[in-house]
């Protein structure tokens, strides 16, 4: 597969029609026809479902589309950073966040570092841990911001002196919500929101013991967002972060940490074994400064 045949495609899959990728890309109706039924035939797979109002792609076209959004992305980072790597501390780090009170380290190293190199700047990334780690194996990513728990064998990182506590968000007119903190006894019979992740959710089970298996569990969730509408509206209680909590609206809202006490370190994570360019690993070090830590 060409990269060019893969912008063709993207087009097609964006435009939805022939007649307007085709202007889009300024080439010819019957060239895009003929590109994208070789791309096809090399796949062997149909990836457009052609009607009579747009092309709509099929299983195995959404899975090209994914696929080709970052194989595009990874060649504009390749091509970013083979220019920048003559001129100095230059160019673009991408760096993924997950919801974390950690990542209020950010904004304070980021600003630090581009006082000093102010040719570089960010792309921010926010999402679970796993499609973070997921971007980080590609390529994709620079630094990964992720919260324990977490399998980090493949990758170096800097423990970051930042935890967050761990609780539940609810309905400020819940009864729970006179309590100063939470336990486990306190929940069962009640609607519960889980952490999707299979990590999170055995370090719940570990931490919290036999009575978390006995919880209601209403639905599981990937970000935040959402399941505080539940928790806004009543019909939910919401493990989660305390550091969370203060990206959301918190109107009708609140959070109770768990007694006894649990907490989550973070870290900072990057690919091991590979080679940094100049920007992200003195990027690395404003944030071992910042954070306390001696640059190794």
């Amino acid at each position: 597969m060409e990269l060019r045949v893969l912008r063709y495609f993207l087009a097609l899959a964006r435009e939805g029609s022939i007649s307007k990728a085709a202007q889009t890309l300024y080439i010819t109706q019957p060239t895009l026809s003929r590109q994208l039924s070789e791309l096809e035939e090399e796949l062997g797979a149909q990836l457009f479902v052609r009607g009579r109002k747009r092309a709509e792609l099929t299983e195995e076209g959404q899975i090209l589309r994914r696929r080709a959004e970052e194989l595009l992305e990874l060649e504009e980072k390749t091509e970013r950073e083979i220019r920048g790597a003559g001129e100095g501390v230059s160019g673009v780090i991408s760096v993924g966040a997950a919801e974390a009170a950690a990542a209020e380290l950010l904004p304070a190293a980021i600003g630090s570092f581009r006082k000093k190199y102010p040719a570089v700047s960010f792309e921010l990334y926010s999402d679970i841990a796993d499609h973070i780690k997921e971007r980080l194996d590609r390529g994709l990513v620079d630094v990964g911001l992720l919260v324990e728990p977490g399998n980090l064998e493949k990758y170096d990182y800097l423990r970051l002196n930042v935890e967050d506590r761990c609780g539940i968000l609810m309905s400020s007119s819940s009864p729970l919500a006179e309590k100063e903190f939470v336990t486990v006894r306190d929940l069962p019979g009640l609607p519960v929101l889980a952490n999707k992740r299979a990590e999170v959710q055995a370090f719940y089970r570990n931490a919290l013991g036999e009575l978390y298996d006995r919880l209601t569990v209403v639905a599981t969730y990937n970000l935040v967002n959402n399941a505080a509408l539940f928790a806004m509206q009543g019909e939910g209680y919401v493990f989660t972060l305390e550091g969370t909590v203060k990206l959301l609206r918190k109107d009708g809202l609140c959070f109770r940490p768990f007694s006894p006490e649990i907490r989550q370190p973070s870290f900072l994570v990057w690919k091991k074994y590979r080679t940094a360019n100049r920007a992200v690993s003195l990027f690395l070090d404003e944030v071992r400064m910042l954070s306390g830590h001696t640059a190794l």
